[in-house]
């Protein structure tokens, strides 16, 4: 069983930037596609990126390439997502997950999710 804890999460003024961290235990972090999505009230959860296990591939929703960042330190357990040039609309919880596969992009492929931390942007 494989636990996912984030931390990083805050209230940042738009065109600001925050680190996302995500870091697993229970499991061989490396056999682990990981990814992050979030979800805003009222709204459906959404992908916004994800990396494969070795850190060569990577993912993004159409919203947030350009500024956001996946990055993967498998020495360390431990996947993060760098967020620069932040917008109201980036405000949500943010939740990070794993799946054993080369790469995901919908939820329904994810096996382990983290308990969210919860990003505020202000305008």
């Amino acid at each position: 069983q494989v636990q996912l804890v984030e931390s990083g999460g805050g209230l940042v003024q738009a065109g600001g930037s925050l680190r996302l961290s995500c870091a697993a235990s229970g499991g061989t972090f490396s056999s682990y596609a990981m990814g992050w999505f979030r979800q805003a009230p009222g709204k459906d959860r959404e992908f916004v990126a994800a990396i494969s296990r070795s850190g060569i591939s990577t993912n993004y929703a159409d919203s947030v390439k350009g500024r956001f960042t996946i990055s993967r330190d498998n020495a360390k357990n431990t996947a993060y997502l760098q967020m620069n040039s932040l917008k109201s609309e980036d405000t949500a919880d943010y939740y990070c997950a794993a799946a054993r596969m080369y790469i995901f992009r919908r939820h329904e492929e994810c096996e382990y999710w983290g308990q969210g931390t919860q990003v505020t942007v202000s305008s």
